[in-house]
Formats: structure tokens, sequence, C-alpha cells
């Protein structure tokens, strides 16, 4: 089964000072995430490794889809159902000589989102749709690109991400979104209980 199959609340980690990767991811599978990408660009390779397997025993508990951020190296040493890259990241044909799972790819225009389809990813995001801390160097894409990926992934799955929240979220869907990709809105206080609701 591919890993998007059903999936419709993406949950993207953050780093947290007060609360622990587990209980963290625990926390958005129970507000009603299917699938957790697990991303920290601030931890060493041994504590990024450690952490990452302590987050795939969440998910396989749960049965929802582990995918790591940017790291093929180690989505493929601990297992891990999926792995993102982003456009700086290794290209998807390269990637795939690490790593066996599915693979998916960031993309913030269509030129973009035409090559990771010619390079058969598994899925693309779109993105990112409005202003967030977390992509400080993108400007926000808006609905536009959510609309242009919608006419034209075909049957590639794709999720629309960036400063979604509960406030925005229904303009996203109705401008043809059938996914999205949350990390504040997931991980925060609200939780992604209040997305869900949406």
């Amino acid at each position: 089964m591919h890993g998007l199959d059903g999936a419709e609340l993406y949950v993207i980690t953050r780093p947290s000072r007060r609360v622990a990767y587990p209980r963290m991811v625990e926390a958005a599978i129970r507000g009603g995430a299917d699938l957790i990408q697990f991303r920290d660009k601030t931890l060493s390779d041994g504590e990024f490794l450690e952490a990452a397997r302590a987050v795939l025993a969440i998910c396989r508990r749960h049965r929802v889809p582990l995918i790591i951020n940017d790291r093929a190296d180690a989505a493929a040493l601990v297992g891990a159902d999926g792995l993102h890259l982003g456009q700086d990241d290794l290209p998807v044909g390269e990637a795939r000589k690490l790593f066996h799972g599915f693979i998916g790819k960031s993309c913030h225009a269509p030129r973009q989102t035409l090559a990771a389809l010619a390079a058969r990813a598994h899925y693309v995001t779109a993105g990112p749709v409005y202003g967030t801390p977390t992509k400080p160097g993108y400007a926000p894409v808006g609905l536009r690109l959510v609309r242009w990926t919608a006419r034209h992934a075909g049957r590639t799955p794709w999720v629309a991400i960036g400063g979604i929240t509960e406030h925005n979220v229904g303009n996203v869907i109705r401008a043809g979104a059938a996914r999205v990709a949350v990390v504040r809105a997931g991980c925060g206080a609200g939780g992604p209980r209040e997305i869900e609701a949406a």
C-alpha cells in the first residue's frame, strides 16, 4: 500500500524543549494525524537516529506511516516507510539508491512539480501556501499553486503545506487539496484536533 493512501492529515514534527518526540507524536496521532514526518535539523547523526527509532516505535504501534525528512541514510537505517526531500536535497533518483520506501518532494513552483513528477516521486507537496517560520527563506505561494497542482498532479498524491491552520484550512481544501500538512498546528498546544474539525 502506498504511504499516502487514505491519509488526510500529515503532521511534521518540530523541536521542543518541553515535549519529547514520542509524546509529541503520540498526541498528534491521537488527535487525528494519519501520517507523520520526523523533521529535526538540530540533532547530531546519532541523536537523530535515536529519536527517529523512538518515533517509529510509536508509529508502528498505531499503524501510521513514518516519513523521514531529508535523510536518506537515516530513513534506510531505521526502516522508515517514507523519505521526504527538499529542493536542495538528493535528487529522487539518487535517493532511491539508498532508500527503497516511498519518496516525496517539496515543490514551490509548477516547474519543480513537473520535474518531481518526471522523476517519479511517489508524492509532492505544494507550498508554502501561507507564510511560516519553518520555511523562512520561501515566500508564500498562496492558493494558486494548490489549484495548479490539483489540475496537473494526475494520479500522483500531493499535499498542501505551509502555514495551514484551523482558520485557513477550509480555503486550502476548497482550492483542491485532499491532504494538508501541518507543523505548528499539529505539534503545538492545540494539536491537530482543531484542524480535523475545521
